[in-house]
């Protein structure tokens, strides 16, 4: 599954998602439902990034190098449209202008998971990936913002060794 376009992919998961999400608000209402898919959607993206850094391991990078070299896969095919602020080994600012993600789940009926299903999964994918980096983010086009406004950070020890 490593070949497959994160777009396609995160279809295919909102495919089967969407349903059992339903079925969870109609069972246990919307907000304990959301918490449930927020929670498993993070452990699912922490997991994801450890999977991913072992990918791209090299000790001759630094560890956001190593996940910009990993960002043109949520890009392919069109997937987001992005403008390139600042890429560096500490730190990686770019706003995205275009988001076919956040036009997929409304396609889908899944606009008001949106969110959930792709922009929690973000700051946390760090996490599992090197939890040096961290990501903040003021608005999301799904939320209704023009643009998604990404700004990792890296903290890097410097080097001890001379």
């Amino acid at each position: 599954m490593n070949n497959i376009p994160i777009i396609i992919k995160r279809r295919l998961q909102a495919e089967v998602v969407g349903p059992l999400f339903k079925e969870m608000v109609d069972q246990l209402g919307q907000h304990k439902a959301e918490r449930i898919l927020e929670s498993a959607i993070q452990k699912a993206a922490i997991d994801e990034g450890r999977r991913f850094a072992t990918q791209v391991a090299s000790s001759n990078q630094s560890p956001l190098r190593r996940f910009i070299d990993l960002f043109e896969q949520w890009t392919t095919g069109g997937a987001l449209e992005v403008d390139t602020l600042l890429e560096s080994d500490e730190r990686f600012e770019f706003n995205v202008t275009r988001c076919r993600y956040a036009e997929m789940y409304q396609e889908m009926g899944l606009g008001h998971i949106g969110q959930l299903l792709s922009c929690s999964r973000d700051g946390t994918f760090c996490e599992g990936f090197d939890d040096r980096i961290t990501l903040k983010r003021e608005q999301t086009i799904m939320d209704g913002a023009p643009c998604c406004t990404f700004r990792y950070a890296c903290e890097i020890e410097p080097d001890t060794e001379s």
